[in-house]
């Protein structure tokens, strides 16, 4: 479902409402170039398929395995560019928020705050959220079963704001593993909001010895089409030109020029489910 809230950050764009929305981008705003060719790129796809669009890409990544990664350009600079890409293109934007002092800084540039797995739990941090009025995306952490999400949705609720999404993005399976339980999306779907699959973050392989996660991206396709198929209402979909270069979660996203076809397939899926 594409809920009311939803529906009016895509009002500038023709699409389908049996479709699926999709929220991608690349991991990181590595530079203008990158997010504005992904933008561009992605937004001419979504426009032939009739797919509603939402740009994504972390200002700042909070969360790395290694001191020594790439974190970001800058707060100031990379939610200015998200911003700037969101006008040039007339797309919805989101990005992680990762603290509750991040949250009204942040809202003054995105349309839409996402709470990373790992913090789905931090109260002040979803009040905070909420209370920019903004919609706001929670993934659910990989230690958390769907149905438990009601908590955070309470939260949220609580502090005035109903305009909620939850993601689902895999569940840890050892220490370096992921698995996706999709009983999890019909499960959050009863909670009686938008639920999405995180089809590139539920392929990570985290914790590697070597401080860089890893993932298996050649799974993106199956991952994606099993969510359609269990009556997901949105995808999540990292995108990178060229992933092997990428300054953050390079091995499990999808190469840019691999999308087109994966949606296609997808939106026929779609298609079938439906009827």
């Amino acid at each position: 479902m594409i809920p009311e809230y939803l529906k009016k950050l895509l009002q500038n764009q023709s699409y389908n409402p049996n479709n699926f929305f999709l929220i991608a981008g690349p991991c990181v705003v590595e530079n203008e170039a990158l997010v504005m060719e992904v933008a561009d790129t992605v937004s001419k796809i979504c426009k032939r398929l009739e797919i509603p669009y939402i740009f994504k890409a972390s200002y700042r990544k909070a969360n790395r395995t290694s001191a020594t990664s790439f974190t970001g350009l800058g707060d100031d600079i990379g939610l200015s560019l998200i911003e700037k890409t969101g006008k040039a293109f007339s797309l919805p934007t989101t990005s992680d928020v990762h603290a509750h002092d991040e949250c009204k800084e942040a809202a003054n540039h995105i349309d839409i705050l996402q709470i990373p797995a790992f913090l789905c739990r931090q109260t002040d941090l979803l009040i905070a959220a909420a209370e920019t009025d903004k919609i706001i995306n929670v993934k659910k952490g990989q230690f958390l079963s769907g149905p438990s999400m009601k908590f955070a949705i309470d939260k949220i609720k609580k502090a005035g704001n109903e305009k909620i999404m939850l993601t689902e993005r895999g569940t840890t399976f050892g220490y370096q593993d992921l698995v996706v339980d999709y009983r999890n999306i019909t499960w959050m779907k009863a909670l009686n909001v938008p639920v999405i699959m995180d089809c590139t973050h539920s392929l990570q392989q985290p914790n590697q010895t070597t401080g860089i996660t890893g993932g298996n991206p050649e799974l993106i396709g199956t991952i994606a089409k099993a969510a359609i198929a269990t009556g997901v209402d949105g995808l999540f979909i990292e995108t990178h030109p060229n992933p092997a270069k990428a300054l953050s979660d390079g091995a499990n996203m999808l190469q840019l020029n691999l999308l087109e076809n994966l949606l296609v397939q997808l939106v026929k899926l779609r298609k079938a489910v439906i009827e």
